[in-house]
């Protein structure tokens, strides 16, 4: 992952390899690009979640049992819950309700629950479109949130400002992978989606230089994240007219390989 500069100049080189900083969807969204431009278009994610062991989570002080409602903002939430409890040698009760995001996380829980015997109540997309539910059981019920290292802030926060009795309970993290073995690759661009992907180049590679490595990025946040680093963008999407991370690789294309 060798790429210094001081001062930067684009001279758009041709690009014939990119990594996303991405485990690979079933759909690759720039397959149509490999093949119109003869690059290579590779995914790695930057970043992966690990679970709380039992001895680790058992720290917490937290007994899932002890809880009459349980708040879920994801499907890994509802995975690492219930990996705890048979771990713990932990059974819910059949009277505990179960609070979801969605309807897509809540359907997630058939996996794990005989759904017809237990209370589920679910929303569209945010913490508000339960609050109505929320807030029938509030004097009722005991909450548990199960969440990750990073957070589920506007659910804390809600929960929080209108006095629930409600506990986070630490379950899994989000860490940077291991990329070791791309210590002596190189690629002509790095995409970008998250600067939990920029963290990780950095913990992985603490001496990266940008050098004649174009970087791809998306979001604000990312965007931050790499002038915080000193690092310049080459390649972002610009809404309206440049919506897509595809569209923006295919704008850079056109130029630094046209020949």
């Amino acid at each position: 992952m060798a790429a210094e500069r001081e001062t930067y100049v684009e001279k758009y080189k041709p690009i014939r390899t990119v990594l996303v900083s991405q485990v690979e969807p079933e759909r690759n969204p720039f397959a149509r690009l490999e093949t119109k431009y003869n690059i290579k278009v590779d995914w790695r994610s930057f970043i992966e979640v690990r679970g709380l062991t039992e001895k680790e989570f058992r720290k917490e002080r937290v007994r899932p049992d002890e809880y009459s409602a349980i708040i879920f903002t994801s499907k890994l939430a509802i995975e690492h819950f219930f990996r705890l409890c048979k771990a713990l040698r932990i059974e819910m009760s059949q009277e505990t309700k179960y609070y979801c995001m969605t309807e897509a996380i809540a359907n997630y829980l058939q996996k794990f629950i005989v759904y017809r015997k237990r209370k589920v109540f679910f929303g569209q997309r945010t913490i508000q479109d339960l609050a109505p539910t929320l807030k029938k059981h509030r004097s009722k019920e005991k909450f548990l949130l199960p969440m990750g290292n990073l957070g589920a802030e506007f659910v804390s926060s809600y929960l929080t400002e209108n006095e629930f009795n409600w506990t986070p309970a630490l379950m899994y993290q989000t860490v940077p992978s291991d990329l070791s073995d791309l210590e002596d690759v190189f690629y002509d661009v790095l995409i970008f989606y998250s600067p939990l992907g920029i963290d990780s180049l950095y913990e992985n590679f603490p001496s990266f230089k940008q050098l004649e490595t174009r970087l791809a990025v998306a979001g604000s946040k990312t965007m931050q994240a790499c002038e915080e680093h000193g690092l310049y963008v080459n390649i972002k999407p610009e809404p309206p007219n440049v919506p897509s991370m595809e569209m923006a690789l295919e704008n850079y294309l056109k130029i630094s390989n046209k020949g």
